[in-house]
């Protein structure tokens, strides 16, 4: 069966390259293409579409601004998604919607097979993750604080710190820090479906709430977290994944 895909790009030769190259890949099927995001978006909210080939710098809507209008709505299953673009600098926010792949123009068709080839792979998994970082549809969890099981949403969490036999859960908005009975490989487990990766035998952290990158920590905010020895394979592979 083939990729049902949509192209999305102002640039006409871009657009026109991009559809061509879907054209010519046997498990693609390019089923309608736009230059102009909002016409993108109408379409998707009435069409089945697998995978979005979509441009970053648009006016009136941005391929960023639709990709976070579509990571939003939980109501139906998002299309994969691929930005493709020239400017380099939105690779880490790219990734906090969830994008499949960052490919950075001009590219040629080799490029463009070996990104697709992600989508792929993740469809003949059954949308299981193949990547360093993978998620679902999961929304929460449960813990306990103190005497009450607490639910803690996803979407809430910074970071996570390990103390010995307590975990700290950072939260956003400046909200109280919540403390938990509990080992951090056993929260660890709960989360690696949910964008987060342990980089530290004491720190897991939430990719979505990355502010920088550094070459051995991460930047949360005002806090630094480093990356430990252990980790720092898993770590380099997601910097080379998006950033390079």
């Amino acid at each position: 069966m083939k990729i049902r895909c949509i192209t999305v790009d102002d640039e006409p030769l871009a657009l026109n390259m991009i559809s061509s190259f879907v054209r010519q890949t046997p498990f693609l099927e390019l089923v309608a293409e736009f230059d102009n995001a909002i016409d993108a978006l109408n379409y998707i909210q009435s069409n089945p579409v697998q995978l979005l080939l979509l441009d970053i710098q648009m006016a009136d809507l941005t391929g960023m601004e639709l990709a976070r209008v579509l990571t939003a709505d939980v109501s139906k299953q998002k299309p994969f998604i691929i930005f493709t673009t020239a400017y380099s600098e939105f690779a880490l926010e790219g990734y906090r919607v969830d994008a499949i792949d960052y490919v950075l123009k001009p590219f040629d068709y080799e490029d463009f097979i070996t990104s697709i080839s992600k989508v792929r792979k993740r469809i003949e998994q059954g949308n299981e993750s193949a990547d360093i970082v993978s998620y679902d549809n999961q929304q929460f969890i449960f813990i306990k604080v103190d005497s009450q099981v607490i639910r803690l949403e996803i979407n809430s969490v910074l970071y996570i710190e390990g103390l010995k036999d307590y975990i700290r859960i950072h939260l956003v908005n400046g909200a109280k820090p919540m403390l938990s009975l509990m080992s951090l490989k056993k929260l660890e487990e709960k989360l690696t479906k949910s964008g987060f990766l342990r980089i530290h035998r004491s720190y897991i952290i939430s990719f979505a709430r990355v502010d920088a990158l550094l070459k051995n920590s991460v930047k949360i905010g005002d806090k630094i977290i480093p990356v430990g020895a252990t980790y720092k394979d898993k770590y380099d592979q997601f910097v080379d994944l998006w950033i390079k």
